[in-house]
C-alpha cells in the first residue's frame, strides 16, 4: 500500500464516519471528555543519530452510553531507525472508559472519576523499527478536575502496561498529567505530560506534548502539536504534528 493510497482510505473512512455532525459539548482533547469524535493526525518525529518516524493515524472515540466511552486508535509508522526506511502498520488499540462518578466539588470545580482498560495489538516488527511485535493490555484510572468558571480542566491519570507475548517484555507503569485550557473565539490549549517507568529497562522514557487548537465549525477543529522528549531515557528528542477533528 502506497502512502498516498493509505492517506485516501483513511480520508475515505473519516467521512464516512462523520458524515453527520453535532457540536460537542466537551473538547476531545480531553480523554475523559463525553464526546464522539474521529481525529485524522499527522506526527513527525526527530530520533537520534538523524534518524526519524513519521505515524500517521486515526484516534477517535464513541459514547457507548453516558458512562462508558470506546477510544480507538489505529496507527501507520515509516520509519528510517534501522538505517533502511520501512513503512507499515504499528498497531491499534481498543480503549473502554466507565465514568463511575460526576459530582461538583463546590461551586468552581467539579470531577469526574474513570476507570478503563485498553487492549493494545501491535503490528509492528522490533527489527525493521516499528512497534514492539507484543500485543497488550493496560488497566488505568484517573480523575478530571474542572473549573466551572474558567474552564481549566486537569486530568492526572496512571495506566499500566504489559505485553502477554510476542518478542518484546513490555511492562511500564505510567503517569500522566493533562491540562485542557479554552480560551477566545474557540481555542484552546493542551499541556500533556507522560512519565512511565519501564520495569524492564529500569528507565525513564519521560515525554511532554503541548497542543494548540481550534474549534472551525461546531463540527470540526484543527490543532498542532510540539512535543519533546525528557531526560536521557527520552524516547525521541522533539517531534511535531497537525490534526483534524470531526465531532459529531
Amino acid at each position: 500500500m502506497t502512502r498516498i493510497t493509505f492517506h485516501l482510505a483513511v480520508l475515505s473512512l473519516a467521512m464516512l464516519v462523520v458524515a453527520s455532525t453535532t457540536k460537542a459539548e466537551e473538547n476531545a482533547s480531553n480523554p475523559l471528555a463525553a464526546v464522539n469524535n474521529t481525529d485524522i493526525r499527522y506526527q513527525y518525529f526527530d530520533l537520534e543519530g538523524g534518524a526519524d518516524r513519521q505515524d500517521i493515524f486515526i484516534d477517535g472515540a464513541y459514547m457507548l452510553r453516558p458512562d462508558l466511552k470506546l477510544k480507538y486508535e489505529l496507527h501507520y509508522n515509516s520509519t528510517n531507525v534501522t538505517g533502511q526506511r520501512f513503512n507499515g502498520f504499528e498497531k491499534t488499540s481498543f480503549k473502554l472508559i466507565y465514568f463511575p462518578s460526576q459530582n461538583l466539588l463546590h461551586d468552581t470545580w467539579a470531577v469526574k472519576s474513570a476507570l478503563g482498560f485498553e487492549w493494545i495489538l501491535d503490528f509492528g516488527d522490533p527489527d525493521e523499527g516499528i512497534g514492539t511485535g507484543s500485543d497488550q493490555i493496560a488497566p488505568f484510572g484517573g480523575f478530571a478536575f474542572a473549573n466551572t468558571k474558567s474552564g481549566l480542566t486537569l486530568i492526572p491519570l496512571v495506566q499500566h502496561f504489559a505485553s502477554y507475548n510476542g518478542p518484546t517484555d513490555v511492562n511500564q507503569t505510567a503517569m500522566r498529567l493533562i491540562a485542557l485550557q479554552p480560551f477566545g473565539e474557540g481555542y484552546w490549549i493542551k499541556a500533556d505530560i507522560k512519565a512511565p517507568y519501564d520495569w524492564e529497562n529500569d528507565a525513564w522514557p519521560a515525554t511532554a506534548e503541548f497542543q494548540i487548537g481550534k474549534n472551525l465549525s461546531p463540527g470540526m477543529a484543527l490543532y498542532a502539536d510540539v512535543l519533546i522528549g525528557i531526560g536521557a531515557d527520552r524516547p525521541y528528542d522533539q517531534a511535531a504534528g497537525i490534526g483534524l477533528r470531526f465531532n459529531y
